[in-house]
């Protein structure tokens, strides 16, 4: 996983996933309204990056669940 390691710019993101800039806009922003992904602004740039908090939250559910 990509974001795993960090910030990643959407440009570098396109790349790696081999997708068009609105392709991965689209997917980006339902990730960010599911508050699983959050960006941060640099000059012309934008950053995404997991939210782990949230992330923490499921793997308790799940484990919660599978008990």
């Amino acid at each position: 996983m990509l974001l795993k390691e960090g910030k990643i710019s959407s440009g570098e993101l396109a790349l790696k996933l081999q997708m068009t800039p609105q392709a991965l806009s689209y997917h980006l922003t339902k990730l960010k309204k599911a508050e699983l992904i959050y960006e941060t602004r640099y000059k012309n740039f934008i950053y995404y990056e997991l939210n782990l908090s949230i992330l923490d939250e499921v793997l308790i559910w799940i484990d919660k669940i599978r008990r």
